[in-house]
């Protein structure tokens, strides 16, 4: 049988992402498991993410690491603060810098992570079609059992 010991929820912040939180804190109270909770800045699409203009995409200033992760890393204090208050204290916080897929999957293996419990669409029609679905790739790549959450108002479109 399986051993659960680490779940990670990796999180946008978007609706989407947030559908399967109350899965993740569940799972990891079913299995006494310590939750991960993981944000990535992905700085280079940062503007596309959140729903902004494309062109031109020309940075006029060096964005600073450090006051990116800060930012983000309080960003998701905040999140977890208000929507898992009874577990804030318990969670493992992790914020890093890069491709988002590419850093879950960094961190699973980093952390030995047994499951990954996290929402699909988190991101815009747009940027999903630029940029390609992160969970699909998570779902491809991960070194561990994935449990992909559709937000419950999102309508099933038959191909």
């Amino acid at each position: 049988m399986i051993e659960i010991k680490k779940i990670l929820y990796p999180t946008d912040f978007s609706e989407h992402s947030l559908a399967a939180l109350p899965i993740a804190l569940d799972l990891a109270e079913r299995y006494q498991a310590r939750l991960h909770c993981l944000h990535v800045v992905d700085s280079e699409n940062e503007l596309l993410r959140q729903g902004g203009y494309i062109a031109p995409m020309i940075r006029s200033y060096p964005l600073d690491a450090a006051e990116l992760r800060q930012s983000a890393h309080d960003r998701l204090e905040k999140f977890l603060e208000e929507h898992a208050p009874a577990a804030h204290a318990s969670v493992n916080k992790a914020v890093t810098l890069g491709k988002p897929f590419v850093e879950i999957v960094r961190y699973c293996r980093q952390e030995d992570i047994a499951l990954i419990v996290l929402g699909t669409h988190g991101h815009s029609a747009l940027a999903s079609i630029l940029l390609g679905s992160v969970a699909e790739k998570v779902v491809r790549k991960a070194p561990c059992a994935v449990l992909t959450v559709r937000h419950p108002e999102h309508e099933f479109e038959a191909p």
